[in-house]
């Protein structure tokens, strides 16, 4: 196949864009009494959603059954070519069955849906026809119609696609707001990964992971090093006789001292420290912690157990986890 290199690329890129920006903006017009009715009934339901289609049409069932499942609403993705060689086995009888098609009129299709309506399910079709034979046999019709797909020849799903995605990124939104679906829920769905830690991984995870370098306020210069370096850290915190929190010490505390040139024998931690550490308590969001250490530009926190000095979380532990 030869290769047409008189097209100006970046038109035809920001045309097709335009296009499907275009085809999903049309979508508002769609969202009618039977959209809503489908985000009740599948709010509501006993059973599952089961998302079926043919062809681009499946994969984006498969999309959507992916983000519904990771938001809370039990979903499930059916090959239309697959149902009818068995695996119509996986509908129960509460189950909702959600229909992907453009045309609306695959042989598939028009395989499937008497079988799915023989079972007495609730048969929503989300179609680019509606005079199609899907939208007809219908209980509930999601209009995904576009006016053209952004391919040249008006044939591959290109369009037609999008406008699905987006349909049913529009029926997961309204089932994650009607659900009160919360970033800790989402959590749950998403332990593995940058994305789950950010949402569940505490600061006490990643500072238990470390001694707590701490001396006193009477602490020789000696001492201090000694704890800094042990603990590996770079840092370490400066309480009282009662273990309350004074200040903190960093190397860089270290060498701006000795750069001074005093008596060193003498020195203690008070004379090094600096006072008003940034702490965090130890039950927040290690996420929380990466905001702060930017925000302030700094490379670790004292961890506080309410009043009580508690460890360290340093930037190190961030990256180590990929939250960064």
């Amino acid at each position: 196949m030869k290769g047409n290199q008189t097209i100006n690329i970046g038109q035809v890129a920001k045309r097709t864009i335009a296009m499907e920006a275009t085809a999903i903006n049309d979508l508002q017009q769609f969202i009618d009494a039977d959209f809503e009715k489908v985000v009740e009934l599948i709010a509501t339901a006993e059973g599952r959603l089961v998302v079926t289609g043919i062809g681009k049409s499946a994969i984006i069932a498969q999309k959507i059954v992916a983000t519904l499942n990771s938001t809370g609403t039990p979903a499930l993705f059916m090959h239309a070519a697959d149902a009818i060689h068995g695996d119509l086995g996986m509908i129960r009888q509460d189950d909702i069955v959600m229909c992907i098609s453009k045309s609306g009129t695959s042989a598939e299709i028009k395989v499937l849906v008497p079988l799915v309506k023989n079972f007495g399910n609730t048969l929503v079709a989300m179609v680019g026809n509606t005079s199609s034979f899907l939208a007809a046999e219908a209980d509930y019709i999601l209009n995904t119609t576009v006016s053209q797909e952004a391919c040249p020849n008006n044939l591959a799903p290109t369009t037609s696609t999008t406008a699905q995605l987006a349909m049913g990124d529009a029926l997961a939104v309204c089932l994650i707001e009607w659900h009160g679906f919360t970033a800790a829920d989402f959590a749950k769905f998403h332990p593995g990964g940058a994305l789950g830690k950010k949402l569940y991984l505490k600061v006490q995870d990643l500072s238990k992971l470390h001694e707590a370098p701490k001396v006193l306020t009477s602490s020789s210069l000696r001492d201090v090093i000694v704890e800094i370096s042990s603990k590996m850290l770079g840092v370490t915190a400066v309480l009282d006789e009662n273990g309350i929190l004074q200040g903190i010490i960093t190397d860089g505390d270290l060498r701006r001292m000795l750069e001074k040139n005093v008596p060193t024998a003498t020195i203690t931690a008070t004379d090094i420290m600096s006072l008003h550490p940034r702490t965090i308590q130890q039950d927040e969001l290690a996420i929380n912690a990466l905001e702060m250490m930017r925000k302030n530009d700094i490379t670790q926190l004292l961890v506080m157990d309410d009043t009580r000095y508690a460890g360290i979380i340093h930037l190190h532990d961030l990256i180590r986890e990929g939250i960064i």
